[in-house]
């Protein structure tokens, strides 16, 4: 299925996005993982756009998106402005909202700060960052600051060709089919060779990181229906205590295993994962019609 390029001006930046499907059925909203980008959800959402309108921005820093200014930072809350004006953008009252890793602490943060316009939240191997114990706020700002000027003026690898730019991605945990994808969106050519244009100041630490009071405030937050998908090799799952709490917390939450490593909704379970996550939307606008 082919997809619309959207482009938005958001607070003084340009932000870039896809879309698949009828823009006249319920609205879906999809944010990517760290260091992905929209074309992260082409799988899934080619067959959600069967029912729903699917729109995944590239998040600031992240594939076709301006990079943020020299002073700005990329700590997750920051996102929630620019994502608020993206919906008002879109003239949407209400909607569905999917996240991956990052982009499902996103999600379950503005879904808690925004609960009227989220109708259904569905959460990919992902919910809420680590917590930080407030002790340690001192060496976290330290930490922000050293890495914040270590990264401000790094130069950007230059790889020889597109294969050695894509195979250095696919080295990070990803499938091959899965790196092309996000080098659809995040590659260039340059002098010399290829370049990911992925902001390197999204590698740094964040200044302040959420205590477990925080974080346990925004998942109790989440009045709308949840769907927690999980991946048998992925991340959240590697700390069962966490993510037991987690499921524990949000009030009405549906968890759910399925194969694959962190980016599954990229890898063979991808189809199985779109009707289930279709399933659960679609039940959720019908009872909301």
């Amino acid at each position: 299925m082919k997809f619309e390029e959207l482009g938005w001006k958001l607070h003084g930046l340009h932000y870039a996005g896809m879309a698949w499907g009828d823009p006249d059925k319920p609205p879906v909203l999809a944010l990517h993982g760290w260091l992905d980008n929209a074309a992260s959800f082409q799988r899934v959402a080619e067959t959600l756009a069967e029912t729903c309108y699917v729109v995944a921005p590239d998040l600031s820093g992240h594939g076709k998106s301006d990079w943020r200014s020299p002073d700005a930072t990329y700590h997750i809350y920051d996102d929630l402005p620019q994502l608020n004006a993206l919906v008002a953008a879109m003239g949407w009252e209400t909607f569905s909202l999917i996240g991956h890793s990052r982009g499902a602490a996103i999600s379950a943060m503005y879904a808690a700060t925004f609960p009227e316009q989220v109708g259904a939240l569905v959460l990919l191997d992902g919910a809420i960052p680590m917590p930080l114990d407030e002790t340690e706020f001192a060496a976290q700002m330290r930490r922000f600051i050293d890495e914040k000027k270590r990264l401000q003026d790094r130069k950007l690898r230059v790889y020889p060709d597109r294969a050695a730019a894509v195979t250095a991605r696919e080295e990070q945990g990803l499938e091959r089919a899965a790196a092309e994808l996000i080098a659809s969106r995040n590659l260039y050519a340059c002098e010399g060779g290829y370049r990911w244009q992925t902001d390197p100041r999204l590698r740094g630490a964040s200044a302040i990181k959420l205590t477990w009071n925080h974080l346990e405030a925004v998942l109790g937050a989440l009045s709308m229906p949840a769907l927690l998908l999980v991946a048998e090799q992925g991340m959240i799952g590697k700390n069962q205590h966490h993510l037991d709490k987690v499921a524990q917390i949000i009030p009405d939450v549906t968890l759910e295993t399925f194969p694959g490593s962190h980016h599954f909704h990229m890898e063979a379970a991808a189809p199985d994962l779109s009707r289930r996550i279709n399933t659960f939307i679609s039940r959720e606008s019908s009872q909301h019609v």
